[in-house]
């Protein structure tokens, strides 16, 4: 089986921790909250594999049309660059991107996503 990519959890300055999923380039797609424990981000990490398939609200058309949870969220930050954020059927956030020079590079994120979350690693990784 090849592996397409990997979640990697980390624990925060904070003592809590958070997971990102890196895909097979080693560049990282998406980032989570912060857990209490390892076996809540696992939690975290199943809920992006069951809705990683979930359809794209664009926020950044003109009277876009409000979809139902699960689902994606396209948006301008402060910055005015596009990100993205996906939300599992109860509305909680449980991955968010980096800022994207432009709405195409975001929804090849959001693509990437569905790709390399269902059969990605988990990998915990020691602290510093």
């Amino acid at each position: 089986m090849i592996v397409l990519g990997r979640f990697s959890i980390k624990q925060t300055s904070d003592g809590r921790y958070m997971f990102n999923l890196i895909a097979n380039n080693n560049r990282v797609i998406s980032s989570s909250q912060t857990y209490a424990s390892v076996a809540n981000a696992k939690i975290g990490i199943k809920s992006v594999r069951t809705n990683c398939a979930a359809p794209v609200e664009d926020q950044t058309v003109e009277g876009f049309e409000v979809l139902k949870h699960p689902k994606y969220e396209v948006y301008l930050d402060v910055g005015g660059k596009p990100r993205f954020r996906l939300k599992a059927s109860n509305g909680e956030i449980i991955a968010v991107s980096q800022a994207y020079a432009d709405k195409s590079s975001c929804m090849k994120g959001i693509a990437s996503i569905g790709t390399h979350a269902p059969d990605a690693e988990i990998a915990i990784e020691d602290p510093e």
